[in-house]
């Protein structure tokens, strides 16, 4: 399904320290067990002059601003120019771009957010990927495991796309904007310069450049 390829969800590889990931990834969830392998192996070549080492496998770039109360657990990249507020929540296996928000009462676990990436009040991003210059709302949230415990499939125009995970919460393209107090359900997609309106429980694939009010009544952007 060519809307759910890496090169049509993310425009600039080069908006993620991960790029080597997505260059040989076909589908963005083939990336999601790579995360923590990733950041082991990168965090330690980052340079000195840039990152600091702030405990066990985390590395924070010198030009971010953490709160003292933020909690950060690695594996973990911290990217420049990133601002971790008050509560913050960052659970480990989490690489968070340049210019990023990671906001109060934000949790983040096994997730990649691109450069500008915005989560500023009460999210919820787990086992999920966040395009470049998305933003979610205050209180929207990624569901990563299904109520029955079964694998996560992805679902477009009425197939099944099996992604033989456990664990999957949502794909941000690039330039997604999620309405406050959104759920995106297990193997949520969402293309690139997509808004989803407030209050939605989304479910499946949503195509670029969409304005998705609720299930079944999804526009197309001019």
């Amino acid at each position: 399904m060519e809307g759910l390829k890496v090169t049509n969800l993310f425009k600039d590889f080069e908006q993620t320290m991960a790029k080597e990931l997505f260059l040989k990834a076909e589908y963005p969830w083939e990336i999601l067990s790579e995360i923590e392998s990733f950041i082991l192996k990168t965090g330690p070549m980052l340079s000195e002059d840039e990152y600091e080492k702030r405990g066990e496998n985390i590395w924070v770039a010198k030009s971010a601003k953490v709160a003292p109360t933020a909690y950060l657990n690695g594996p973990l990249i911290i990217g420049p120019d990133t601002e971790v507020r008050h509560g913050a929540f960052i659970r480990g296996k989490a690489l968070v771009g340049a210019g990023c928000v990671v906001g109060n009462s934000t949790e983040l676990k096994n997730v990649i957010l691109f450069n500008k990436v915005q989560v500023p009040h009460y999210n919820y991003v787990g086992d999920s990927i966040l395009g470049y210059r998305s933003h979610m709302g205050a209180g929207s949230i990624t569901s990563n495991v299904k109520s029955d415990k079964t694998l996560v499939t992805i679902s477009v125009n009425g197939e099944k796309i099996e992604t033989g995970l456990k664990k999957m919460g949502a794909v941000l393209g690039d330039y997604v904007e999620v309405g406050c107090n959104s759920v995106l359900n297990p193997g949520t997609v969402i293309g690139a310069n997509s808004n989803i309106y407030p209050l939605s429980m989304v479910r499946g694939f949503v195509e670029e450049g969409s304005i998705y009010k609720k299930q079944g009544e999804i526009a197309r952007k001019k």
